[in-house]
Parts: structure tokens; sequence; C-alpha cells
């Protein structure tokens, strides 16, 4: 088993601050994610100074446009050495399958993850922008349509990981955000559980934001999750 089980999120505003927290944690314990706003603010070269620096890099900037649009997008990603990237399950078989096509050209081939129903949504939120049924039935059918099209997982909440690893398979890898620590407040969440419990219920990988990096010491705050979940702290 992948004993880095954690992958904390560098949601920060520029290069500067993601090497800084970089700094303070350990990629012996975990792996990092760069989203948009980083990746907008800084562009390739923080994901390779991350790499310098022992990182596996998630890079979370969520693909959704026409198939080839997304297939030059994930070819070029994919070139940068990244670990894991992700596209948007809903934008359909034709997209999906362009997206895997793509990724396969180079050497070694990032993990592809399928987004399937972000996790601050609610049922409300489907019901307005026009989602026939409820979330659960949305991130399963989304689920099933990322593994059809030859995906290596989905982001899901934990909350629906049961389901979703019954729907998909052992070997399916689930990914799950909206992780907060026991008596967190859930900030723009809809759907959060505790790292412990996520595990649980069938998740493989926790993405970790302001637990970790808001922390006084995020280094030991990563410790002490990582601890909890047994992971056993060494790659």
């Amino acid at each position: 088993m992948d004993n880095k089980r954690i992958i904390v999120a560098l949601d920060v505003a520029d290069a500067d601050a993601a090497l800084a927290l970089a700094a303070r944690l350990d990629p012996k314990r975990c792996r990092v994610k760069v989203g948009k706003e980083l990746f907008v603010a800084a562009g390739p070269e923080v994901v390779r100074r991350l790499q310098e620096r022992g990182y596996e890099v998630f890079l979370d900037l969520k693909f959704h446009d026409i198939p080839n649009t997304v297939a030059g997008a994930c070819r070029a990603a994919a070139r940068l050495g990244v670990w894991m990237m992700n596209v948007h399950a809903s934008g359909g078989e034709a997209m999906l399958r362009a997206a895997r096509e793509a990724i396969e050209t180079v050497v070694r081939p990032p993990l592809l993850i399928g987004v399937t129903v972000l996790t601050s949504l609610a049922e409300a939120d489907l019901e307005r922008v026009g989602y026939a049924g409820s979330v659960i039935e949305n991130v399963e059918r989304l689920a099933r349509l990322s593994r059809a099209c030859g995906l290596d997982g989905v982001v899901c909440s934990a909350e629906e990981a049961p389901l979703v690893r019954k729907a998909t398979g052992d070997d399916f890898i689930l990914v799950t955000p909206g992780i907060r620590l026991a008596g967190e407040r859930s900030d723009d969440q809809a759907r959060i559980v505790t790292p412990p419990e996520a595990i649980r219920r069938g998740a493989n990988y926790l993405v970790i934001g302001r637990p970790v990096t808001q922390a006084p010491d995020p280094g030991a705050m990563l410790e002490s999750i990582d601890e909890s979940l047994g992971a056993g702290a060494t790659a």
C-alpha cells in the first residue's frame, strides 16, 4: 500500500509562499497539490521547484473543455512530470478518452483522476444548475463513466467513497478533499469528514489544506495526522 496518503494543498498566492510552506513539511510524509491560483501566479516553474525538493505533485487544474483542447492541456501537464492530474468527469466520454490518450504519449504518464461533484456543492446547488438526481447518484454515474474511459480514479467526498468503491472496484483510486479535523469548522466545504474516517470509508488519498497549512507548526500537524492514519511515515 502507498503509505503517503496525505496530499497537502498548497493553496497560496505565489511561489515564494508555496516553497516556504513546503520547507516546513516532509516529502517523505506527503505529496503536495498545486491548484489554479498558484499555477496561474507562478506557472510550471513552481512545479519543477517543488519536484527538486523531493515532492511529487498533484496538479489540480480540473480541465474541462472540448476534447482536443483538454488533450493538449493534459499532454503539456504530463510533460511536467507530475504525479497526478485531474479533469472534470462531467466533460463527457469523448473528453475523458482524449485526456487518457494524450497523457499516454509521455514515458511516465501521471495518474489521471476525474472530478465527480465538487465537495462545496450540496443537493440544492445541483438542482439550481440543472443536474437531475441527488449528489450521490451523480457521483456514482460520473465515477462509473471515468472508470469506463480508462481513468485511474476519481475525486469524491469521503461520504460517497463506500458507494464509489463498490461501483468501481478495489483498484480504482479515490481522492477525497473536504477533510477537516474533529471540531473544526467546515469553511466552504459542504461534505466533510475527519482523516481517519475518510480512510475507513475507502479513500486512498486525502487532500488536506487549511488544517495543515494554517497550523502554527504545519510539519508537526502533518506528522500528527499521518500517525493517526497509521501511515508508517516512510516513502
